[in-house]
């Protein structure tokens, strides 16, 4: 289950950031911002470079505290079992488990992204887009676990990488002006509306400095999502965070920063596009000639694929170690010394069952193609973080952070995106998540106030068995 779920001490820390910002770059930030940019200009550089600036601020702050508590008690495997080690509770464990499934919609949004590429440059139907996606991703996972994540990863990551380079200097030669291409895009751009070189758009997620804020909020958390931090858990030796960190940084910058501009460029050069979400793909046909096309459709099933099976592994591994492993697996196997073997066994069975599970579900789920893929990616984004955040937050810095505390937080904080979203009461995903993520912050901070701190002996209990 270990081999299965991190591969630690297998792959060099070096590929293991290549993975992070490879898993972070996804269909969303190749098609959906793009998407975005495509749409409303401008005020979409505000969820671009905070993906850089933030996100490894962010990781560069939490990494290595993370990485130092999730080794105790025999190590954490995923996000939730590091919350158990910490707070020595299961019952947080299994509920942000069940929370984390809301990464189906992520999934789903990749799947979207996959289909749509295939559709718009191959013209493959997008119904046998979603099912070749899956159906590809599932397998080699099925069979490789965390190791062939990784490996797959490094390789799709640089060239993701170089993509969203050239993807940038071709403005060059597709908008004109020389050195002065994003002077002449955007003035271009102004001539269309004077809207979409503003610093905060007219409607969408960028409408107000409020919502701009929310953004930046969620891309400094954004590194929290058990899917990424798990590859901190990977790190073999403490030596390893530096050079983890370092390569993560630089793949970060470089997937993050370049192909929005190709999606503004699409909404000078193709204005009438039916989905937005296709202005890459477009942009690509357009602007190179068919050998160049192929590589670079590579690159943009690169940031899909690298996302989704970082997903799916996260997801299955999840159901397996802090959902079967706590609630079923002692009634199966018992709880002596002697059932531990069978019962890493039946959680790898179960993990690998789940997967199965997961591609099935996911890709029905994405056979009706949403409005904005990534509106639907940031909804199941938003729900996790609003649950984990102050939990994880509170426990690097604060001693007075306990087990009631934390369990208040998740339910509260996640309770509250879910309504806020599901009931439309706020519709826009990212203030939704703003104001969850305050009043889980508010509810773990008035309890652990109100009740006693967490002992030393409790600390460190870690692997306690049953619901506390």
């Amino acid at each position: 289950m270990r081999g299965y779920s991190l591969a630690r001490g297998q792959v060099s820390p070096w590929v293991i950031g290549v993975s992070f910002g490879a898993t972070f770059a996804s269909a969303n930030l190749f098609l959906g911002v793009p998407g975005w940019a495509y749409t409303y200009g401008a005020p979409t550089l505000w969820w671009t470079f905070g993906c850089f600036a933030l996100t490894w601020g962010g990781l560069v702050l939490f990494a290595r505290k993370f990485w130092h508590d999730g080794q105790r008690n025999g190590g954490a495997l995923t996000l939730p079992h590091w919350l158990k080690i910490r707070y020595n509770s299961t019952a947080i464990q299994v509920i942000v488990g069940f929370l984390t499934l809301f990464n189906i919609y992520y999934i789903v949004g990749q799947n979207v992204g996959l289909a749509t590429t295939f559709e718009t440059i191959m013209g493959l139907p997008y119904f046998w887009g979603v099912v070749l996606g899956v159906v590809v991703t599932i397998a080699y996972l099925f069979v490789g676990g965390a190791y062939a994540q990784y490996i797959g990863d490094a390789i799709q990551g640089i060239l993701m990488c170089v993509c969203g380079v050239v993807l940038f200097g071709s403005l060059a030669w597709t908008i004109g002006g020389g050195w002065n291409f994003l002077g002449e895009l955007g003035a271009r751009l102004n001539a269309i509306d004077p809207a979409l070189t503003a610093p905060v758009a007219k409607t969408g997620p960028f409408y107000s400095w409020m919502a701009i804020l929310s953004i930046e909020w969620l891309l400094f958390t954004f590194g929290l999502l058990p899917h990424l931090m798990n590859k901190v858990l990977s790190i073999d030796k403490e030596v390893g965070l530096r050079p983890f960190i370092l390569s993560s940084g630089i793949t970060l910058f470089l997937l993050s920063c370049f192909a929005v501009f190709a999606g503004m460029a699409a909404r000078v050069l193709m204005p009438e596009l039916p989905s937005a979400d296709a202005a890459i793909p477009a942009y690509i046909e357009h602007a190179f000639p068919t050998v160049v096309v192929a590589i670079m459709v590579g690159g943009l099933l690169s940031a899909i694929l690298s996302t989704t099976n970082s997903l799916y592994l996260g997801m299955s591994a999840i159901i397996g170690n802090d959902i079967f492993k706590p609630l079923i697996a002692p009634f199966i196997y018992g709880k002596s010394e002697d059932s531990e073997v069978q019962t890493d066994k039946g959680t790898l069975l179960v993990s690998r069952a789940g997967l199965l599970v997961i591609g099935v579900v996911s890709m029905v789920m994405s056979f009706k193609r949403p409005d904005s893929l990534a509106l639907l990616t940031q909804f199941g984004i938003s729900a996790i973080i609003s649950g984990v955040i102050a939990p994880i937050t509170l426990g690097y810095i604060w001693k007075r952070a306990n087990r009631t505390g934390a369990l208040v937080s998740t339910l509260g904080g996640a309770g509250c995106y879910i309504v806020l979203s599901t009931f439309g009461i706020q519709n826009n995903v990212f203030i939704a998540l703003g104001i969850s993520s305050i009043l889980g912050f508010a509810l773990m901070i008035a309890v652990c106030l109100v009740t006693s701190p967490q002992s030393a002996s409790e600390k460190s209990a870690g692997y306690a068995v049953g619901l506390e």
